[in-house]
């Protein structure tokens, strides 16, 4: 399967790495679900999630669209060992959709967790910091 650009697979250690940057509204969450539900479908193994928000800049988002997806996404994982689902999110918009995502998936086999700190996601994740670096445009990593 071919990932867009602000999506990683690594395989061996079962982790997603999302990295959306700009805008984030209805049609970009369509399209990570899309990946992870087409991973999910491959591979049949579990594997846990970053999402890395810091550089979103827009959310056009409603709550009624995010307890759809976030319940689409509760009930086609029902069934499946648990995974971990980490957001690091600094914009106070993001953060409150993203409590509001834990609050959904509360009690199902999808942990949600929100972080201010890159540092805290890793160790929660349990993957090298160094994995969860800020990518630059040219996908380096950033210094800050």
């Amino acid at each position: 399967m071919k990932l867009p650009p602000a999506i990683e697979f690594h395989q061996d250690i079962r982790l997603l790495i999302y990295r959306p940057k700009g805008l984030i509204n209805e049609a970009e969450i369509n399209r990570v679900i899309g990946v992870i539900e087409g991973i999910e479908a491959a591979t049949q193994e579990p594997f846990n999630r970053f999402s890395d928000t810091t550089d979103i800049h827009e959310v056009e988002l409603n709550f009624q669209y995010v307890i759809q997806a976030s319940l689409h996404r509760r009930l086609l994982h029902k069934g499946r060992a648990p995974v971990k689902s980490a957001i690091l999110a600094t914009d106070s918009t993001v953060i409150h959709y993203a409590r509001l995502l834990a609050l959904l998936t509360e009690g199902s086999s999808i942990k949600v967790r929100v972080f201010h700190e890159r540092e805290d996601a890793a160790q929660w994740l349990g993957v090298p910091l160094e994995l969860l670096a800020a990518k630059d445009l040219d996908g380096g990593e950033r210094t800050h």
